[in-house]
């Protein structure tokens, strides 16, 4: 047995006992975990209520907890998705924190002898043995370099990438087995949840994807003033380690801290939620987790500094053009075009009812133009909008919600620097940069030539496009697929109506038979009266009381 089939045993084990403790007993059956349980185990907890006493979705969140940090990722990743999981599971996963404890066996500078063969006393002047801070997937150190520079070392958690790795193929497993099992827990979708998450896991696992993440940031506000962007150290930086600037500051919402210094707290919002929608709205590329410990001001130099360059989110220029749509379309109120942008961006979309959705949207829009823009509450309006969604069966790109959860931390954020901050107020400048940019000279040029381009390709290819149709025609081969609603119905009710008819005729042919039988009064006899036909009419009688009760219950007759 290879090393990752021995780690996926144990994982399979401690995912079953885990279950069980907490009263999964039905999930343990139907994905056949129970083999990795001892018998004495399964004797033992057989009638376990000792967590009973909690919901369903808390015990969930026990689950994710105690299985330790892949499903905690997994949860934290999921805890925004509204058109995927119920209110109440998604109310559990925000609790869910990395409660990760220190290891204390990692020795920093035999790693970075070994993953640069380097002497390490060439490089640095001093590393911590006391980490600094401790995740799920890395701990940090703090290490000063031979030039005097201060730096943190993030260093992967030995072995962490073998454990994610068979916990996701664990996933993966019992993911097909709960889809099979439960048509609720299919709507979920979770096989596609457990490969959108292995996807976002295994790219942060790569610490170089980081590093990139870092450089394409720092090279988007090069000329920005006010914000700081850490310094990397890329000779000292791989897949595993990564060396970047140690960075000094007080975190965003420590209002005491920035207090005693004199900060403005109100320029300091406006700066920090500019920051923000410059990289939502300019260049597509946003730090996806901004929470107050990525947040940081540099007294110093007066700036805000972001960290953790882990998970970033990425619009394509096609996408923030339709964003940017959605956008002007919410301020102008014009919930026709808002329906239409939304169903070119979704990935998705089950819009039944449209004047329905038109009529939500109104309802939405109609109650935040009775408030001014600082009484507006962005976590309100976007759980609405969100309950539109999900209700309409609408699922949008993860970015997406990725930008609405990031959005609700920064509003959270400035709201605590600035009581009276709106985010909507700094929206605005932002909307006239759209609206001026979608009339400019050069983007109607550009619209104008990128059509003609599609138009000169279809008269060029619609030759050849008509020959191959003809061909296909001639070979037989053009196949035209028509669907009509309601046909599975309309085969249903004539196969039923068929049967009904082939067994009257059966019952009737019986009963002549059987009359034919009695007539000629043929031996064998019963009580003087011949015992085939009275056969025959007790069978006809029973398939007759079958087809008249049939009739009855479904109440067409």
């Amino acid at each position: 047995m290879s090393i990752l089939d021995k780690k996926e045993a144990g994982r399979y084990k401690k995912l079953a006992m885990v279950l069980t403790q907490y009263g999964f007993e039905d999930v343990i059956s139907a994905s056949g975990l129970y083999r990795y349980l001892p018998k004495s185990y399964l004797e033992k907890h057989q009638s376990l209520k000792q967590n009973l006493e909690h919901s369903t979705y808390e015990r969930i969140r026990m689950v994710l907890e105690e299985l330790g940090p892949t499903y905690v990722k997994f949860g934290q990743i999921f805890s925004n998705r509204e058109d995927l999981l119920p209110k109440q599971l998604l109310n559990e996963l925000s609790k869910l924190q990395d409660k990760v404890p220190v290891r204390d066996d990692i020795d920093v500078r035999v790693l970075l002898e070994t993953e640069f063969k380097i002497n390490v006393d060439d490089y640095f002047l001093q590393i911590e043995t006391e980490p600094l801070a401790a995740a799920s997937m890395a701990q940090v150190y703090r290490a000063v370099l031979k030039t005097g520079e201060r730096v943190i070392l993030k260093v992967q958690r030995p072995n962490i990438k073998e454990v994610i790795e068979a916990d996701i193929v664990i996933m993966k497993s019992l993911a097909k087995t709960l889809e099979n099992y439960s048509s609720t827990v299919q709507s979920f979708q979770p096989v596609n949840m457990v490969e959108t998450f292995e996807e976002s896991i295994l790219e942060e696992l790569d610490f170089t994807h980081e590093l990139n993440n870092l450089e394409r940031f720092a090279k988007n506000f090069e000329n920005e003033p006010y914000l700081h962007v850490p310094k990397a150290y890329h000779s000292l930086s791989n897949r595993r380690i990564i060396c970047m600037e140690y960075i000094n500051g007080i975190k965003i919402n420590n209002i005491s801290a920035l207090d005693d210094l004199g900060v403005d707290r109100k320029a300091l919002a406006k700066i920090g939620v500019d920051l923000y929608l410059k990289q939502v709205l300019e260049f597509g590329f946003f730090h996806a987790d901004p929470h107050p410990g990525n947040l940081f001001f540099l007294p110093d130099e007066e700036q805000i500094c972001f960290i953790d360059f882990g998970m970033m989110g990425r619009i394509l220029t096609s996408e923030r053009e339709l964003l940017e749509d959605l956008i002007l379309y919410f301020v102008r109120k014009d919930t026709k075009k808002i329906i239409s942008t939304i169903e070119k961006i979704a990935v998705k979309c089950e819009i039944a009812d449209r004047k329905k959705v038109e009529y939500e949207l109104n309802k939405l829009l109609g109650e935040a133009d009775s408030m001014t823009l600082q009484d507006i509450k962005l976590d309100e309006g976007i759980g609405k909008f969100k309950e539109i969604l999900t209700e309409n069966r609408v699922v949008l790109p993860h970015y997406l919600y990725m930008l609405m959860r990031a959005l609700l931390i920064i509003d959270a954020i400035g709201f605590k620097l600035d009581p009276e901050y709106s985010l909507m107020s700094n929206v605005e400048p932002y909307i006239n940069t759209i609206i001026s940019r979608r009339f400019s000279p050069k983007r109607i040029f550009n619209k104008i030539v990128k059509r003609f381009e599609e138009v000169y390709d279809l008269v060029d290819n619609l030759p050849s496009d008509i020959k191959e149709i003809l061909e296909k025609t001639k070979r037989g081969e053009l196949k035209i697929k028509h669907e009509i609603n309601g046909l599975n119905e309309i085969q249903d009710t004539i196969q039923k109506a068929s049967n009904r008819l082939v067994l009257a005729i059966i019952i009737a042919a019986l009963s002549i038979g059987s009359s034919i039988l009695v007539f000629a009064d043929m031996p064998p006899k019963i009580y003087n009266v011949p015992f085939l036909g009275f056969l025959g009419f007790v069978i006809s009688g029973l398939l007759g009381l079958r087809l008249a009760y049939s009739i009855f219950r479904s109440g067409k007759y």
